[in-house]
């Protein structure tokens, strides 16, 4: 069994330098996992993030603007993810 007693380094770091370390991972994170989320999303991620199944509550929180949309051509919605987020946000209930 390898001695883990007798082989401790400590590393020391400026502030600066300890955030620009951090910066790098979150970079390095981001570019691991595809980057940065999308803005706009279709009605398959929006029911995913709101836990729902129906399409026809999906239409009655844009028809109310509950959660912004975009309608680029007859046939495809997409939703604003950030709108989502808040929507969710703002249903939740602080507990006492």
């Amino acid at each position: 069994m390898p001695e883990f007693g007798n082989n401790l380094n400590i590393i020391c770091l400026e502030s600066e330098a300890f955030y620009a370390l951090i910066d790098e991972v979150v970079n390095r994170l981001k570019e691991k996992n595809g980057g940065d989320q999308e803005k706009w999303i279709d009605d398959e991620e929006a029911m995913r993030l709101l836990h729902i199944s129906s399409k026809t509550t999906l239409q009655k929180y844009r028809d109310e603007g509950s959660i912004r949309f975009t309608q680029p051509s007859k046939k495809l919605i997409l939703y604003d993810r950030e709108s989502i987020l808040e929507f969710l946000n703002q249903k939740a209930k602080d507990t006492f």
